[in-house]
């Protein structure tokens, strides 16, 4: 992973110096991961910015807090390791000015990613600077991921695999929704245990599955992003797991959604679903080099009015060490797809208060296609119990 990363920075770097840019300054974690090989556990929400700058022609140099500094130094590959620490003279902006030039002429950063306190004080200590956006040049480099990315994202896809057994399985009448995250929580991290070891660089990656489960079920499933509560499944409940925040796997992150029925499902609810089910394998039917991005939503869509439904929002988005990349399946984007792109790609309708249909699941395009990076059977899935 981290020779990968090297490869990476070196191919940014050329793109830099092609562009004029004599440095840029990466605050978001996905951004740092992808070039430097590591990601630090404190966060912004602490007020402790992680940063990577990259130089056109020298070294890039990485600054993180003290406190992390021993296991960064450990995770990357880059050799110019500068800390800060939370007081005292010895502060973050000393450190992010101290990489960059005395006078720049402009200021790379990633616009839409860097936190508030880095802005403003780029905009203090360079009064006058213009600031412009590195994230489409990295977002272009990213878009097409090497054999080595797609198998990382391979095996998050056997992790995702077994959640979602493991939340089919627990799928009964008078069982709980947190029951079934716990269930999820537990079958994923047991399956990328499975694909780690504890040397190297490998002992830094954690197989524990987090964040809150997205789940709804019964009236409440057509609420889109709803979380895992007490509530109690029943009969002909639909039942709706999204683990588009969970699939993820050494910072490569999915997209993967399956709706279930409680032993038995109404006739409606099973419409709602299939049509979902049809506008996403409609998408992915069309998928392949040369096609448009928009090109990719219309033929979900064209099911959705032929069903007599709508949809509000896209069909996919491109994945990766984000959650969301360039381009996306959506009316307006013109990107013309090419083979090591990766997409999130659902079906979706919701019908509100009554039920939903939802799908998804991740693709990489081939030279001829898609191939699947999620597997789980696409039909109306109802449980025995």
């Amino acid at each position: 992973m981290l020779d990968e990363a090297i490869k990476r920075t070196q191919v940014l770097q050329s793109r830099l110096k092609a562009n004029g840019i004599s440095h840029a300054v990466f605050t978001s974690e996905s951004s740092i991961a992808y070039l430097a090989g590591f990601w630090g556990y404190l966060g912004i929400e602490f007020g402790r910015p992680t940063m990577l700058v990259v130089s056109a022609d020298d070294a890039p140099i990485v600054i993180t807090p003290l406190m992390e500094s021993e296991m960064v130094a450990e995770m990357t590959w880059v050799e110019d390791v500068r800390t800060w620490e939370d007081v005292g003279q010895r502060s973050w902006g000393r450190a992010l000015a101290g990489a960059l030039p005395d006078a720049p002429s402009d200021l790379w950063v990633e616009k839409t990613d860097i936190p508030a306190i880095v802005r403003n004080f780029l905009d203090e200590r360079y009064p006058g600077v213009p600031i412009k956006d590195i994230g489409p040049i990295l977002g272009a480099q990213r878009m097409i991921k090497s054999p080595l990315e797609i198998d990382v994202m391979k095996q998050a896809g056997e992790i995702a695999g077994a959640m979602m057994a493991a939340a089919h399985g627990s799928l009964q009448a008078g069982a709980q929704e947190y029951e079934s995250a716990i269930a999820v929580i537990e079958a994923g991290t047991r399956k990328a245990a499975g694909f780690l070891t504890d040397h190297g660089w490998e002992r830094f990656v954690s197989p524990m599955i987090h964040n809150l489960q997205i789940l709804q079920s019964g009236k409440d499933a057509s609420m889109v992003h709803r979380r895992a509560s007490v509530k109690a499944y029943e009969k002909f409940d639909p039942v709706y797991f999204c683990f588009c925040n969970m699939a993820q796997f050494k910072q490569y992150k999915l997209g993967f959604d399956r709706m279930f029925h409680v032993g038995g499902v109404t006739d409606e609810a099973a419409r709602v679903q299939q049509a979902a089910i049809d506008a996403q394998q409609a998408a992915i039917s069309v998928i392949r080099p040369g096609i448009m991005a928009e090109n990719v939503a219309e033929a979900a869509n064209a099911v959705y009015a032929d069903r007599g439904y709508q949809t509000g929002y896209r069909t996919g988005r491109s994945i990766g060490v984000a959650y969301l990349e360039a381009p996306e399946l959506k009316a307006g984007d013109t990107t013309v797809l090419q083979p090591g792109m990766t997409f999130a790609v659902d079906g979706g309708i919701s019908v509100d208060g009554v039920t939903a249909g939802r799908i998804g699941d991740s693709i990489v395009v081939t030279e001829t296609g898609a191939e699947y990076l999620t597997q789980y059977p696409r039909e109306l899935l109802v449980t025995d119990a």
